[in-house]
């Protein structure tokens, strides 16, 4: 049986508060919209203004949004989403319900969180969307919820098996809800949105520790800091395609 357990990285434990905020204030652009990596503007991408309204429905901003994580789909796979499957994408979204926090969720095994594998599923089935864009776009519409996955976050959560929501769920609700109330916590003190879920700091945290940028930003000189490319550009070469 594979590994239930998830693997914290050095930036998901208690003693590295300093270390984290430093890494969140780096990746995320400041309050009044300067620096950052463009995958911290992904969050809070809503450039037609309709997205809370569009809460059920994969629209052409979705897509548009995955740029901002380096990975996008196909011309083929825009109109199949938009077009033919959107019916099916928007019912199942619609029986998932309103996001809200995977620790509160009482079971992955249950009803009412039985849609989002239904909805894993009906997204895998499309030829060329793998694992991480589909991890992707699903936290686009739940990213409360729905966790980003690639090839770095399976190297370092889930030591190399791939098994992830499970685990994850775990771990947020061990000890009650600590690791949660941390990631809230380090969002508001690095001084981020309420848009950054738990789980998003979670991600962005142990990815940046997964490519050793998280380090490089508190020992390497100044220009020898990760740059916007350099993030981008190792942000593409984690995806996922099975």
């Amino acid at each position: 049986m594979p590994d239930q357990q998830l693997h914290l990285t050095p930036s998901l434990t208690p003693e590295n508060r300093e270390r984290d905020l430093r890494v969140l204030r780096t990746y995320f652009p400041s309050a009044d919209g300067l620096g950052g990596y463009t995958g911290g503007r992904w969050d809070t991408f809503d450039p037609s203004g309709t997205r809370a309204d569009q809460a059920n429905e994969i629209t052409s901003d979705d897509l548009v949004s995955l740029t901002l994580l380096s990975v996008n789909v196909s011309a083929d796979i825009a109109l199949q989403l938009l077009g033919p499957m959107r019916a099916t994408l928007s019912a199942l979204l619609q029986d998932l319900g309103p996001d809200r926090d995977l620790v509160d969720e009482p079971s992955l095994d249950g009803e009412r969180f039985s849609p989002a594998w239904a909805l894993e599923r009906e997204l895998r089935a499309v030829r060329g969307l793998g694992a991480t864009k589909v991890s992707k776009l699903m936290a686009r519409k739940r990213p409360r919820l729905i966790p980003v996955y690639d090839r770095v976050i399976k190297a370092t959560l889930t030591g190399g098996t791939g098994v992830f929501w499970r685990p994850l769920h775990a771990a947020l609700l061990a000890d009650d809800g600590a690791l949660h109330h941390r990631l809230i916590a380090l969002r508001d003190d690095a001084g981020l949105p309420a848009d950054v879920s738990a789980l998003r700091v979670l991600d962005v945290l142990a990815w940046m520790d997964g490519q050793g940028y998280s380090e490089r930003l508190l020992t390497a000189t100044a220009d020898e800091q990760p740059n916007a490319s350099e993030v981008a550009a190792a942000e593409r070469e984690a995806e996922l395609d099975d």
